[in-house]
């Protein structure tokens, strides 16, 4: 097995942090309950005309405070019932905020195609958060250490494919996030009561793509590897140079966003940047404090690295649904995402369902259930294309994945849990040679990030 020693070193940076947190805790006699976000009393918040609930951080009642929390990458929105985990500080006129999570995976797989490797993956969601004028400004950066905790490029993951390593296309093998996932500004204006007009802008970004990406959806908050379907409805979340405008009334938003086409390339620790070239238009739908939907279209300007000629059209439509229960939650997730090559006439679909219950305060179970198109790129393995390669449909692959974890109290203010999941693929017999009759893979894990939310004032 391959072992990066910063996988091992990411879950001491976040422990150190959430240490520090306990201590800060206990110095100001703060409580954190598991599942209730603790907010101010409005006696201890500065009067914010027009703002209403926008800087409170209680638990959203309404779509728009959904919208104003900002605990999601991009502008993408779930549940109103959803809790993310995450530590705030209040200092001054301004509410600071972290949440994030890391895994550190030792992954085994069956077949002539299995690899076995440990490494991590992991992301880090600092931000801050203010009144200016009559609107609110959000300040906002997603970091990764994956570049360094994931070794030669990817991990393994069976029948994925997108991006490239060395030149080469990746296949059978996820790529790490970029260093920075996000480094963003966002600022929301209320129109009266129930509309909110907003603005984004992100040299690195998650433009009104899709729904929420799978490393920030509480449908997929246990599970620590990629879905095979990402390149079909999610990847966006990290593009560059993107602006957003969105305009929000009671339960609907509407989005525009312009961007760089081009995904990152295989060198994870810099900024890229274009110019922009694509777009994206998406409806979101809150029909209730449980329920969100979401449609989206968009234009990708030459997205491939291998493929710079061509553009593809992406759509996607998901719905997610999250029920709070007395000690835990059920959060779950149906997507479909499409891309159409417009220079071929290709087209690829994904299908995802995947759902995540927490029970007795401990314990998560979960399933990830996909059904995804595969291209013949898949065939070359880890070699390099052939020119004049023309990438067209191959077969349709099928995952089932299940999985439990229970965490332990072991550091105040984290949640450090082992679990393991098993996914079983389906797949037509002319790729048994490649992959054995019954491919399989197989995740131990330790995931570390913070407990419930923690106010500290």
């Amino acid at each position: 097995m391959k072992v990066s020693f910063l996988s091992v070193l990411i879950l001491f940076l976040l422990t150190h942090f959430a240490t520090g947190a306990a201590a800060l805790e206990d110095e100001m006699q703060v409580t954190h309950p598991q599942h209730t976000l603790q907010s101010p009393s409005a006696a201890d918040m500065p009067d914010m005309p027009g703002m209403q609930h926008g800087m409170s951080h209680h638990k959203p009642i309404t779509f728009i405070d959904e919208i104003l929390h900002h605990d999601t990458a991009g502008t993408s929105a779930q549940p109103n019932s959803t809790a993310e985990p995450m530590i705030m500080l209040t200092r001054g006129k301004w509410t600071f905020m972290f949440h994030g999570v890391a895994f550190l995976n030792v992954l085994q797989q069956s077949g002539p195609r299995g690899y076995d490797k440990v490494f991590s993956t992991n992301w880090f969601m600092p931000m801050a958060q203010r009144q200016v004028g009559r609107g609110q400004l959000t300040l906002r950066t997603m970091l990764s250490l994956e570049p360094a905790t994931i070794t030669e490029r990817f991990y393994p993951l069976l029948f994925q494919q997108g991006e490239t390593a060395f030149g080469k296309p990746i296949n059978d093998g996820q790529h790490p996030h970029d260093f920075i996932m996000e480094l963003a500004a966002l600022y929301d204006l209320r129109l009266g009561t129930d509309g909110l007009l907003s603005f984004y802008a992100a040299p690195v970004g998650d433009p009104a793509m899709g729904p929420t990406a799978y490393a920030h959806r509480a449908s997929a908050s246990e599970d620590p590897v990629a879905a095979l379907s990402h390149h079909l409805q999610d990847s966006t979340h990290i593009a560059n140079d993107v602006v957003t405008g969105g305009l929000a009334y009671k339960i609907a938003r509407i989005e525009f966003s312009g961007f760089h086409g081009r995904e990152p390339d295989e060198f994870r620790w810099d900024i890229n940047s274009g110019a922009i070239d694509s777009w994206s238009t998406r409806l979101t739908v809150q029909p209730g404090q449980n329920w969100s939907t979401q449609y989206s279209f968009a234009h990708l300007t030459s997205p491939e690295q291998l493929h710079p000629d061509e553009d593809v059209q992406r759509m996607t439509a998901s719905l997610t649904y999250n029920r709070p229960l007395p000690k835990g939650s059920w959060a779950s997730t149906l997507i479909w995402g499409r891309n159409r090559v417009l220079e071929t006439g290709e087209v690829f679909n994904g299908y995802l369902a995947e759902s995540t219950l927490q029970f007795a305060r401990s314990n998560n179970i979960w399933t990830r259930i996909e059904n995804v198109d595969r291209t013949n790129e898949l065939l070359l393995g880890k070699q390099a294309e052939p020119q004049g390669f023309d990438e067209k449909f191959l077969a349709r692959i099928q995952a089932y994945t299940v999985g439990y974890d229970h965490d332990f109290p072991l550091i105040p203010g984290l949640s450090t849990a082992l679990g393991g999941q098993v996914t079983f693929y389906g797949k037509p017999d002319f790729l048994t040679p490649l992959y054995g009759q019954h491919p399989v893979g197989a995740i131990l894990f330790i995931r570390v990030r913070p407990k419930g939310a923690l106010y500290m004032h």
